[in-house]
């Protein structure tokens, strides 16, 4: 008997808020409260060229036999040390890119009355609005975004799939294949690494939930007193960030401070999420990152997530396991991994730290 293809996974929902474009667009000169983030460390930070600069790798040396090695230590370095690295000659083309960030931008500027019909909906999260709001008394982030799940495709949900502009569909869809290709690529180096088990590395990911989060973060006039996006780790195995316009922004925690993250052209950002801190048993490092605003300029890009399979389970890799290495985290079905994170309001690693086993603590079979 055949087995039952599954259906659209709801991994969460959010409270529905206003849009930050269209507030935005209003002549305001101080922010309405709920945006105001006292509590934040000051988003303004140094931009001097002596600040320590991100890894970068490129993937062409990285899978040539040539220059294997000396790249894969890079990018092992890169994973352990930084949680961050952009990646050069990844095999995303550029012509690729230039669509997608049309296609993208357009789509921001869409009238108000069609973006209502691609708004979220109060039990899902997908589409329009802001995700983690948990309460009306939360504080919001400064910027708007559009979430949908991407791969596999029966776990889409095809209405709001369909309602997309066609242009910015067909390119969501080569681009969502091209950037699965480069995060399975990346998995494979690292695994090589960490010395995990080919078979288990492809029981874990190659089917793995992938989903987009297109972000519009529009000029706000006191930068100094918002946040465009809390810190925060990411749940998923690899995030890859396509910057669409030069506007800086985003920012990481590095030994205690935050650093900017300037793009090079055509460059995508890497990140280490939760899901490969966990898997690596605490070597690789997922890190808290931010998006900060500015008083005159918007900032657009796009996040892909790469996780596990649905059927997975967030856990050390057993091959990486035994009686000098015991698991440092739990082990949690992928599914109630992605929906606890979605469930809370972010803030920092504080979904990690619950899945981290105590001293003197030990994992139930």
């Amino acid at each position: 008997m055949e087995e039952s293809p599954l259906q659209f996974v709801n991994f969460g929902k959010s409270l529905i808020v206003p849009s930050v474009q269209e507030l935005a667009k209003q002549p305001i000169s101080k922010i309405p409260p709920r945006y105001v983030h006292h509590d934040e460390e000051s988003p303004i930070v140094s931009h001097e060229t002596s600040l320590p600069a991100v890894p970068v790798i490129d993937v062409e040396r990285l899978l040539s036999e040539n220059s294997m090695d000396s790249e894969l230590e890079k990018l092992h370095l890169a994973c352990k040390d930084w949680g961050f690295f952009q990646v050069v000659n990844h095999g995303v083309s550029t012509s690729l890119l230039d669509c997608l960030r049309n296609e993208i931008t357009d789509f921001f500027k869409l009238p108000f009355e069609e973006k209502k019909a691609l708004w979220q909906e109060p039990e899902n999260h997908e589409g329009f609005g802001q995700l983690f709001v948990v309460s009306e008394e939360q504080k919001l982030d400064w910027s708007d975004m559009f979430y949908i799940t991407t791969l596999p495709d029966k776990l889409r949900k095809v209405e709001l799939f369909e309602k997309l502009p066609l242009k910015l569909r067909d390119a969501m869809e080569a681009y969502s294949l091209e950037v699965k290709i480069l995060a399975m690529t990346l998995l494979r180096e690292m695994a090589k690494v960490l010395k995990i088990d080919e078979e288990e590395l492809k029981g874990l990911f190659s089917d793995g939930v992938q989903s987009m989060r297109m972000n519009y973060y529009p000029p706000c006039p006191e930068p100094e007193m918002a946040i465009g996006f809390n810190p925060h780790s990411d749940a998923d195995a690899l995030t890859i960030l396509f910057q669409l316009n030069g506007t800086p922004g985003l920012q990481i925690r590095k030994d205690g401070r935050w650093l900017p993250v300037m793009p090079l052209p055509d460059a995508l950002i890497v990140n280490v999420g939760d899901i490969i801190e966990i898997l690596s048993n605490g070597l690789y490092r997922s890190i808290e990152h931010r998006a900060t605003v500015n008083s005159d300029r918007e900032r657009l890009s796009i996040a892909t997530f790469y996780s596990s399979n649905l059927d997975a389970e967030v856990a050390p890799a057993r091959s990486l396991i035994g009686p000098h290495n015991p698991a440092g985290f739990r082990s949690i079905p992928v599914e109630k991994f992605i929906r606890e994170f979605f469930a809370a309001k972010v803030h920092g690693k504080a979904h990690l730290e619950f899945m981290k086993i105590q001293a003197g603590e030990h994992q139930s079979c």
